[in-house]
């Protein structure tokens, strides 16, 4: 691969090649868009792309952000986060040819640091999935193997990154859709501590769970992106009034003396090569000083269950809003009939969601339901709150908790696709995390089989996003994983 490709350039490298005047934002960007055209088509990392609006943005940047952190950087954004004017659809029918009126504050914060935004990363339909097959734009594929998913729902965003399509990239998080898609291609994924970064314009899947973080290709990325998108907004209720510190300056500080939290994990459908590598990481950190102690979280075995209890009840409440009256997809009414309100919403409702949407609802729906509330809904924010617990516990006997990021490497395309229960538990090590609001990160710590990543997850308590960077880069550093380049990125 050559080297001295600009988009094959980590984000921070780009910018000090810019800042020294060794690197044109023009070039960086052409370099971009032309890998954009040679290997979309066959990845579908964006759902559309528009170079011309494109090179638009980077003359108005250079113009209005000369001294910005990210000037004339190209940073992709999940197709549900709102940008002015355009298209954002979540993956679904439903939402096709909405056009929000206004930012939502992640992308004002990036324009306000000189990014170039490149958005319609595709994802599973509104973030329901874990394998970037739900869209109904068509499936994303991953750039190591073509046949296999890039996980999901942010595989588009995680793909793109992987693939040098662009050179950061933001996902959005409910039970693990940053840090799963960015463990299958070999990427760095964070999951921010809930309330970190706003949610304001963020169509929501899960209002409880959801959060915005960055997917990039080193941990020093991750950090950067994060110090931009991190902070309180008056516009998310949500968003925690806490200082956010220099994430990047953070990263080099010793790791000797922090102790790594081991817990029980369940072992059901865990791929052994996962566990090897996993382990294999445990002693590098080990060698770098630090050490490990078991931890006990009794309700992990619990967090899948509850998730789909608690998500998918916040998906049907969330979801009720897409009636095709006031923007989106409208079925139109069926021939020689005039216009019935009722039969319009369930027309509009049955064409313009896909079936898992659909299954999403109804299971929310049911536990929302009279006499099955108390029986599931309130029983699992109970068991929530238990999870929490656990956490809390734990973290007072260890600074971070490891666990792999996913069960088992990258798998084939329309593997799990008819079985909901086995891809549900793709997520099975990244749930917690959401369920108990704290930061968690994925990072690449070896490959599978022929070429498959696999990524370990780091876990922390609150607002500690700085103690997983500055572990993740400690051993990012200790390891050359970060810098194998997929197929597609080489080609």
């Amino acid at each position: 691969m050559p080297s001295e490709r600009p988009s094959s350039l980590p984000i921070h490298q780009a910018r000090q090649r810019i800042s020294a005047g060794r690197l044109a934002p023009g070039d960086l960007l052409n370099d971009v868009v032309a890998r954009m055209a040679q290997h979309n088509p066959s990845l579908h990392a964006y759902i559309a792309l528009d170079p011309d609006r494109l090179r638009a943005q980077l003359e108005s940047r250079l113009r209005q952000s000369p001294q910005g952190k990210l000037l004339g950087i190209p940073v992709t954004v999940k197709d549900n986060m709102c940008i002015v004017g355009e298209e954002v659809t979540c993956g679904s029918r439903i939402l096709a040819g909405f056009r929000p009126p206004y930012h939502a504050t992640v992308i004002a914060r990036l324009i306000a640091e000189g990014a170039v935004i490149v958005p319609r990363a595709n994802m599973d339909e509104f973030a329901f999935g874990s394998s970037t097959e739900t869209s109904s734009a068509g499936i994303t594929r991953n750039p190591w193997d073509l046949d296999r998913v890039p996980g999901g729902s942010s595989g588009g965003s995680a793909c793109a990154v992987a693939a040098d399509l662009t050179m950061g990239a933001l996902g959005s998080d409910t039970g693990g859709s940053i840090r799963q898609p960015a463990a299958f291609c070999g990427v760095v994924g964070l999951k921010p501590t809930y309330g970190r970064v706003s949610r304001f314009g963020l169509i929501a899947f899960a209002s409880s769970l959801d959060q915005i973080g960055p997917i990039t290709k080193d941990v020093t990325d991750a950090a950067l992106l994060l110090s931009v998108i991190a902070g309180h907004d008056p516009n998310d209720s949500t968003s925690a009034p806490v200082e956010v510190p220099d994430y990047v300056a953070q990263l080099s500080r010793p790791v000797k003396g922090l102790r790594i939290g081991l817990p029980t994990l369940p072992m059901v459908g865990i791929d052994p090569e996962v566990m090897k590598l996993v382990d294999e990481a445990k002693e590098v950190l080990k060698s770098l000083g630090m050490e490990t102690v078991p931890v006990e979280i009794p309700n992990l075995r619990y967090c899948v269950a509850t998730y789909y209890i608690v998500a998918t009840a916040e998906a049907s409440s969330n979801l009720a809003r897409f009636d095709g009256v006031q923007y989106g997809y409208r079925a139109a009414p069926p021939a020689g009939r005039g216009g019935d309100l009722l039969e319009m919403y369930r027309r509009t409702r049955a064409e313009g969601f896909g079936a898992e949407a659909k299954r999403r609802i109804i299971l929310g729906t049911y536990v929302l339901s009279h006499g099955y509330y108390d029986a599931y809904y309130l029983k699992g924010l109970k068991v929530r709150t238990l999870i929490k617990r656990d956490f809390d516990q734990a973290f007072a006997r260890c600074d971070l908790v490891l666990t792999p990021t996913a069960p088992t490497p990258p798998f084939r395309i329309g593997e799990k696709l008819d079985n909901p229960l086995q891809m549900y538990l793709s997520d099975i090590f990244t749930i917690s995390a959401n369920l108990a609001g704290i930061p968690a990160l994925s990072v690449p710590c070896g490959f599978a089989g022929k070429d498959l990543p696999i990524g370990l997850q780091l876990m922390g308590p609150a607002f500690e996003e700085g103690r997983l960077l500055q572990v993740a880069y400690a051993y990012e550093q200790a390891t050359e994983w970060h810098r194998r380049k997929s197929p597609a990125a080489a080609a």
